[in-house]
């Protein structure tokens, strides 16, 4: 059943992979496509892995470009939980602020550091907030040391929709 269930996800992550580029989606599916990939990184990670979603309800007809969320998350276990060697923890947050929609992905680090990216994700996300929203959206990262742990975060802030 496993097996199936993350054949399944692997089957929608593709088929996202293929859509047009220029098109768009909801948030709501977006955030579905990440639960999904996350929900394979937990079999693949097992206990190591914990994941919270906080996503308000009134962001999910947010027009997002396709793979704009899933990216984030990708990079949240590759950089962040991989290397620590007890795991951690990666949040995914959507609200609305300030007539603005604001997603952030933000992931536990281990006291050892990751192997560097290049950069490429934030690079593909930021390209792709700017094909659909111009200037109107953005994303930023940082990193910092907040309940008593470091933490890493990618936040998106798009126009309401």
């Amino acid at each position: 059943a496993k097996a199936e269930a993350v054949l399944e996800d692997l089957a929608e992550l593709f088929r996202t992979a293929l859509a047009e580029t220029g098109a768009s989606v909801t948030l709501a599916e977006e955030v579905d496509l990440a639960r999904r990939y996350l929900a394979i990184e937990e079999i693949r990670f097992g206990p190591r892995l914990h994941v919270q979603w906080d996503i308000d309800p009134q962001v999910h007809g947010t027009r997002v470009p396709p793979l704009v969320l899933q990216p984030l998350v990708e990079n949240a276990v590759r950089h962040g939980i991989e290397p620590a060697q007890h795991g951690g923890l990666v949040r995914v947050r959507a609200q609305r602020q300030a007539g603005l929609v604001v997603v952030r992905v933000s992931n536990t680090l281990g006291d050892e550091p990751g192997t560097p990216g290049h950069g490429m994700a934030l690079a593909n996300v930021r390209e792709r907030l700017r094909l659909l929203h111009d200037l109107a959206a953005q994303c930023d990262v940082w990193r910092d040391d907040s309940e008593g742990q470091a933490w890493f975060h990618a936040q998106i802030t798009l126009p309401v929709a």
